[in-house]
């Protein structure tokens, strides 16, 4: 596992039968695996997934809500997420004086 300790939250929208959510699911046990995530899966067909879908511009599953936000939908790049979640961990750099 890397040296941050930020933990992130990811929303994971998924939908029975989606072969690109079982991909997502894999991907994000093998990320999590580097990075501390706290993973929460939404059935896209329940109340709350319609919702969240559609707050976040989900057009169909699985969609991925990174720490709130809107990431991705359809098949999830583990190459975009991990460069994500590897510039969150990196700390800005600091204005010189």
């Amino acid at each position: 596992m890397t040296d941050s300790t930020v933990r992130h939250r990811i929303t994971l929208l998924t939908q029975a039968d989606c072969a690109f959510c079982e991909h997502a699911k894999t991907v994000l046990a093998k990320v999590g695996a580097d990075h501390p995530l706290d993973i929460t899966e939404i059935d896209l067909t329940s109340e709350e997934g319609r919702r969240l879908g559609a707050e976040a511009g989900v057009l169909f599953a699985p969609g991925i809500l990174l720490d709130g936000e809107p990431f991705s939908y359809g098949r999830l790049s583990e190459r975009r997420l991990r460069r994500t979640l590897k510039a969150a961990a990196t700390p800005a750099p600091t204005p010189k004086q």
